[in-house]
């Protein structure tokens, strides 16, 4: 069972005097499981520590038990083995409305007849704050989000994105150490979901509150994460930075489901330290970056960015010729689907001006260097 457990450090721009020195996580499962059936485990021996600060996001595909793994930590759900820490104490048995958690939905569940300062203020009104302090509280809720002057409005009287941002304002009004996020863009278009994006990301920069995400949305994960933790059958695959993930997968399953990828099948021919030599099954070689614990004649999987790809001579040990099968364009560049070592669906991104003129059938050569390539184990699906 994999360990992710990480030491804690101080997010860079969300670390307070009071945190300052503190190391311990906020935030640990320990040896955390799932099961709705006693058969089959939703979640797997779950071991992760979340930093005080950062904007954590579990990602993965449907059925991989990061909403579960959301729902233990907020209280709706109870772990059936292990235990969820928070700041030194376990929760384990803590009902949700004592958790002091906030919580932001993808159906923004607001209350369809109290006011935008209302349903901001409700979190607020069930902890008897006093009102005159709660108005501050809730005035200063909706200039974070942009919301001033529309106090007095009715959730239907706003657009999906206004809602969500109301629905954010009273997840923060309180100021909790933890706020809880589940798909909470999903109901919008693309255009608005890229802004709320940006949004929530500099709110967690400016308020150093601890957020925990869950999104299926690669790039909204790539674009929001201090750390992202991959899960796939109830299991973390990998806890990394958005750059590691990306740049140095652990195995073919984040490889593939972080961002497009090549694969390339082979075995390991040879090995220089990190650097090694990959056979494909049409004779050819490649070089590449070899993973952890991969011994010689191993059966791998070699991962390749379409975005690497070079057409022409590029600088490097590997050059393949190509045929160019379909030209794909995408407005500022193109997707070039190649016949390359005996694959018949490589991609090539490139400007979508580099691809004018090339017609179906030509005759290509791509590149890319050694350390833009990854050598995985085969058939690591996680």
């Amino acid at each position: 069972m994999p360990t992710v457990s990480a030491p804690a450090a101080p997010h860079s721009a969300a670390t307070t005097p009071a945190q300052a020195g503190r190391t311990e996580p906020l935030v640990r499962f320990a040896g955390v499981q799932k099961t709705y059936d006693g058969e089959h485990l939703v979640v797997r021996q779950l071991d992760l520590d979340i930093r005080r600060g950062e904007f954590l996001t579990l990602l993965g595909p449907s059925g991989s038990g990061k909403t579960t793994t959301l729902m233990m930590l907020a209280g709706f759900e109870s772990p059936t083995a292990g235990e969820i820490v928070l700041d030194g104490k376990p929760i384990t048995g803590t009902p949700p409305h004592k958790r002091n958690f906030g919580m932001v939905f993808q159906n923004y569940a607001l209350f369809p007849h109290l006011t935008v300062a209302q349903n901001v203020a409700y979190p607020l009104t069930v902890r008897k704050v006093a009102k005159a302090e709660a108005d501050k509280r809730v005035a200063r809720a909706l200039g974070m989000v942009r919301l001033q002057g529309m106090d007095a409005r009715l959730p239907a009287q706003l657009s999906g994105g206004q809602q969500q941002r109301v629905a954010l304002a009273r997840a923060l009004v309180f100021e909790p150490q933890l706020v809880l996020m589940d798909e909470p863009l999903g109901a919008l278009d693309k255009q608005l979901r890229e802004q709320m994006q940006l949004e929530i990301k500099h709110l967690h920069d400016e308020l150093g509150v601890t957020v925990v995400y869950v999104t299926h949305d690669q790039s909204e994960a790539l674009t929001m994460s201090d750390r992202i933790a991959v899960i796939h059958q109830g299991r973390i695959q990998q806890l990394a930075t958005p750059a590691e993930l990306y740049e140095r997968p652990a195995n073919a399953f984040v490889a593939s489901f972080i961002g497009e990828n090549n694969r390339l099948a082979g075995h390991l021919v040879a090995r220089d330290g990190d650097t090694g030599r990959v056979r494909l099954g049409d004779g050819s070689e490649v070089v590449a970056t070899v993973a952890a614990g991969l011994a010689l004649d191993a059966p791998v999987v070699v991962s390749v960015r379409p975005e690497r790809v070079v057409i022409g001579e590029g600088e490097g040990p590997n050059r393949f010729p190509a045929q160019l099968i379909e030209v794909i364009y995408l407005g500022d560049h193109c997707k070039l689907r190649l016949r390359v070592a005996g694959s018949e669906d490589f991609v090539a991104k490139v400007a979508a001006a580099s691809a004018a003129g090339w017609t179906r059938g030509a005759a290509l050569t791509v590149s890319w260097p050694a350390q833009a390539s990854i050598a995985l184990p085969a058939g690591s699906k996680g």
